[in-house]
């Protein structure tokens, strides 16, 4: 489905239907919720001239690929089908980026990171990356101790992790470009990688010390510092305090409030090198309809916000 505006900003909108890098069923419905609730039409308004061809299906690498046929290889849970299914959404991710479109992904677990900013950096090599997230999602297979793979897309990213499985990630993206807000479910094996290659980190604390404008400033100038890097912003909506963001598979208390998150996004598209956009881990089966749809709707509004709506220009409820 194209849909044509007079200022045609290219813009890709990848739904991406997979929950295998985590272990609860319905994050896979995730895509169609925020779809249906009309996200596509509400940026085709912010002026986007946007390619949406429906939600990619992975069928085909789970009929392929069942429980039989991928043991762990350690603890890592459904690591073949995981690899499958991001190599696929990373080629695609590439292809649309390289093409000189932005892409927005909406998961699915957030095993994808892994693909959709792997694919990215292909077409923008000086890519640099805000993981705004409850974890540091950066455990190796080494370190991880739950084996999901939703826990382990940045160490790929970086190359920390390597494996035959995944010869397809690279792992370009550089340390000093990844920094993260919203942490506090941080694995030990994890703070010991974050400090050992200087990773920019601002947990919940520092967001109550400084103040969320604050930590996004400092966190903008650690990764891009003269302001001239593509940005791509992977936003997981555990980041989210569950007062505002219920329906979510790892909610964590003592999170986001909605407007702070909604801050990070305005932010983001203030610099104008948004060429990317993740948003994550929405599962409307975990709760009642109602939280549900509080959570789809408050997932839309983050991503309206990161494609240029302002809070100033508009009146939302700060849900």
């Amino acid at each position: 489905m194209a849909i044509q505006t007079k200022q045609q900003k290219p813009l890709t909108v990848l739904g991406c239907r997979f929950r295998g890098g985590q272990g609860k069923a319905g994050v896979e419905d995730g895509p169609v919720h925020l779809v249906r609730a009309g996200l596509i039409e509400d940026l085709n308004k912010l002026g986007y001239n946007i390619n949406f061809d429906g939600h990619i299906s992975f069928d085909d690498i789970t009929e392929e690929i069942n429980e039989s046929k991928d043991p762990k290889i350690g603890r890592m849970r459904r690591p073949r089908l995981v690899s499958k299914a991001c190599e696929k959404v990373y080629n695609i991710v590439e292809d649309h980026a390289k093409a000189g479109n932005i892409v927005l992904t909406l998961g699915g677990d957030h095993s994808l990171g892994m693909a959709t900013i792997g694919g990215t950096i292909e077409a923008h090599p000086d890519l640099c990356v805000l993981w705004i997230d409850a974890h540091a999602d950066i455990n190796t297979p080494e370190t991880t101790i739950q084996g999901w793979l939703h826990g382990m897309p940045v160490s790929f990213l970086l190359g920390l992790s390597k494996m035959e499985e995944y010869s397809w990630a690279k792992g370009r993206l550089d340390p000093s470009r990844i920094a993260y807000i919203g942490l506090r479910d941080i694995e030990d094996g994890e703070k010991e990688t974050l400090k050992q290659y200087g990773i920019t980190a601002f947990s919940m604390h520092h967001v109550d010390m400084y103040g969320i404008g604050k930590v996004v400033e400092m966190a903008l100038s650690a990764i891009n510092p003269e302001g001239d890097r593509p940005i791509h912003l992977s936003f997981d909506i555990d980041a989210l305090d569950p007062t505002f963001a219920p329906s979510t598979g790892t909610a964590v208390e003592g999170g986001l409030s909605f407007r702070e998150g909604r801050y990070i996004c305005e932010a983001v598209a203030k610099t104008g090198k948004l060429v990317g956009m993740d948003l994550v881990e929405v599962n409307p089966s975990l709760t009642d309809p109602v939280s549900a749809k509080k959570t789809v709707d408050v997932a839309c509004k983050l991503i309206r916000s990161a494609f240029g709506k302002s809070s100033k220009s508009h009146q939302e409820q700060s849900c």
